[in-house]
């Protein structure tokens, strides 16, 4: 009777052991911020830059004369065209100066002829025997001294129109006035700063590059931009010159890039960052973030149908404005990969994610 009990008791564990089922492990959700669909890209290499841009023509117009400022014609910030009229400088002083220039001209002129005159009268008498050579050869002389009194007259006249010209400011090209340093009834002097105009249709940075990457650049590399304040819209320019010497001190190389502005959106003192575009190309590209480099070769976590794998990949160029790297194996356009913490999920994993969960649940 003992051993059917015991038998008995056997027979009931081992039922209770049958019918007890291993639960399955539910998915781990993961949320749209730690996945990324493998897609290709156009992706840039190269040193990276940054400065505040510079119009490609920038001038300032300065007082040539002593004297005061009686008319501005402009304010800051407007546009201008070649030869405008800007500001007046009184010209009462060299008025005066070109009337009198004007004077000595007619008389210089008056001299000429009189003294030519004289030297054909003199001449004829000379070929009759009635003068002495002597005589002939002074007239001549009186005609180049009166020619050469004609062309100082000259020379003085054109000197006091272009004093009487200065006095008349105009803007060398057309552009914007960006600074006005005076105003009317100020006294100026010679050198004194009056205008600046810029020409914003075309601007430039200057920057420095490892000289590490000298052998990479040419003139027309190009440089794509960002703008702050204009963060959502992309630019580029192109290397138009590469300083031909290497600074000792930083071991840079200082290149100028110009940047147009076909838009007029930009203007001068607005802060910029590029890259010069050495290497580019479109390639299949994913982030950083989602790349494990601890191993021997670089590994990703691939969820495919549902389940997490590690897939080892080669990796090549990385565009740090883009946040992208390149696949060339491993991966194909269209897989899942997570990023971030997200990325120690163990293979075999099953993974859903988060925003198809949250649909899900809402039908329910």
């Amino acid at each position: 009777m003992t051993s059917w009990a015991v038998l008995g008791l056997a027979g009931c564990g081992g039922s209770n052991q049958a019918d007890a089922t291993p639960t399955e492990a539910p998915p781990i959700l993961v949320g749209p911020e730690n996945l990324f669909v493998a897609d290709t890209v156009n992706l840039k290499t190269g040193p990276l830059i940054s400065g505040a841009l510079i119009a490609e023509r920038e001038a300032t117009v300065r007082s040539e004369l002593t004297g005061t400022l009686v008319q501005v014609f402009v304010e800051e910030g407007q546009a201008v065209t070649r030869g405008q009229l800007l500001g007046r400088i009184s010209d009462d002083a060299v008025q005066d100066a070109v009337l009198s220039a004007q004077s000595a001209v007619r008389t210089a002129t008056e001299a000429v002829v009189v003294a030519k005159r004289n030297a054909e009268r003199t001449e004829r008498l000379a070929q009759a025997g009635a003068v002495a050579e002597r005589e002939l050869e002074q007239a001549r002389w009186s005609v180049t001294n009166a020619e050469g009194a004609l062309a100082d007259a000259n020379a003085r006249l054109a000197s006091a129109r272009k004093q009487l010209d200065n006095t008349r400011l105009t803007s060398p090209f057309a552009g914007f006035l960006s600074e006005r340093q005076a105003s009317a009834g100020d006294v100026v002097s010679p050198g004194t700063a009056l205008f600046t105009i810029v020409d914003p249709s075309s601007l430039r940075l200057e920057a420095q590059v490892p000289a590490a990457a000298l052998g990479s650049l040419r003139a027309g590399t190009p440089v794509p931009f960002t703008i702050d304040g204009l963060p959502e819209r992309a630019f580029e320019g192109r290397i138009v010159r590469i300083n031909p010497a290497v600074d000792p001190a930083t071991r840079q190389v200082r290149i100028t890039v110009s940047l147009p502005n076909t838009g007029g959106r930009l203007v001068a003192g607005l802060f910029a960052q590029g890259r010069v575009a050495i290497e580019s190309r479109t390639t299949l590209a994913i982030p950083p973030a989602a790349i494990d480099r601890r191993g021997i070769r670089p590994t990703v976590t691939r969820i495919e149908q549902g389940v997490a794998e590690r897939v080892e990949v080669t990796t090549g160029i990385e565009d740090a404005t883009l946040d992208r790297v390149e696949v060339t194996q491993g991966l194909a356009v269209g897989d899942t990969v997570v990023t971030g913490n997200a990325r120690g999920i163990q293979p075999g994993t099953k993974v859903r994610p988060a925003v198809a969960a949250e649909n899900a649940a809402a039908r329910n």
